[in-house]
C-alpha cells in the first residue's frame, strides 16, 4: 500500500537511480501518472514528457476499459471489445483521440512532442490493471527507436506484468498481488489529478 502516488514514485526513482547521468526521457501517462514523472524526472535528472493514451471504455460503461488508443492512432482492443458494436466502438475511439489532440494542445501548446529516438525511456503509469494503455504506449513507442524501452508502474496484475514484459526491455512494478481488484485499492490517497496540475508539472500551464 502506497500512502499516495509521490510516495510509488520515490520508490520507483530508487529502482530506476542507475538511470542518473543517462539523461532518460521520462514518459508520463495522463493525468495519474504526470505527478510520477515529475518526481522521476527530477530525481533522475532526465527531461519530462507525456504519452498520450486513452482508455476505450465499453458503450453505456465507460469505467471498463476494452481497449486503449495511442496518440498517433493506435488501437488496441481487449477480447472483451467483440461484445460490442462495431459502431459503437467507433464513436468511442474517435471521442477519445479528440480528446488525445485537445490535451496534445493543453498539455505541450509551444513545442513538439520529445523525441525519444536513441534515448532510455521510461514509461510511468500509477498502476494498470489490464494493460491496455500502457501496452499501446509501448507499442507506439517502439517504432520510433528508443535506446531502452522500461515500463514503470505502482501496480498491476500478474497478468499484466506478463503482458508488459513482452513489450519493453524492462517492467518495474512495485506491487503485482494475485488479488487485484482496481489501482486504487493500493494507494490511500488516490485522488484526481486535474488538467490544471498536468500543465504546472509540465511547466505549460496557461496564462
Amino acid at each position: 500500500m502506497f500512502r499516495d502516488r509521490l510516495e510509488a514514485a520515490e520508490k520507483l526513482a530508487r529502482r530506476l537511480s542507475h538511470l542518473k547521468g543517462h539523461n532518460p526521457l521520462i514518459l508520463a501517462i495522463p493525468r495519474g501518472g504526470v505527478p510520477m514523472g515529475r518526481l522521476l524526472a527530477d530525481e533522475l535528472e532526465g527531461e519530462l514528457d507525456v504519452v498520450l493514451v486513452r482508455k476505450i471504455g465499453a458503450p453505456g460503461n465507460p469505467e471498463y476499459a476494452i481497449g486503449a488508443v495511442g496518440e498517433e492512432g493506435r488501437v488496441q482492443l481487449e477480447p472483451a471489445a467483440n461484445h460490442y458494436g462495431e459502431a459503437a466502438i467507433t464513436r468511442e475511439i474517435e471521442k477519445q483521440q479528440a480528446l488525445i489532440e485537445e490535451r496534445r494542445r493543453n498539455y505541450t501548446p509551444v513545442r513538439a512532442p520529445i523525441d525519444p529516438e536513441g534515448r532510455i525511456v521510461v514509461v510511468v503509469d500509477d498502476g494498470s490493471a489490464t494493460g491496455a494503455t500502457m501496452a499501446t504506449a509501448l507499442e507506439s513507442l517502439r517504432p520510433r527507436n528508443p535506446a531502452r524501452l522500461i515500463a514503470a508502474i505502482g501496480a498491476a496484475p500478474p497478468e499484466t506484468v506478463a503482458r508488459l514484459e513482452r513489450l519493453a526491455d524492462e517492467v518495474i512494478c512495485l506491487l503485482a498481488p494475485s488479488g487485484f481488484a482496481a489501482v486504487g485499492q493500493f494507494f490511500a490517497e488516490f485522488g484526481q489529478v486535474t488538467d490544471e496540475e498536468v500543465m504546472r508539472l509540465l511547466g505549460t500551464e496557461h496564462g
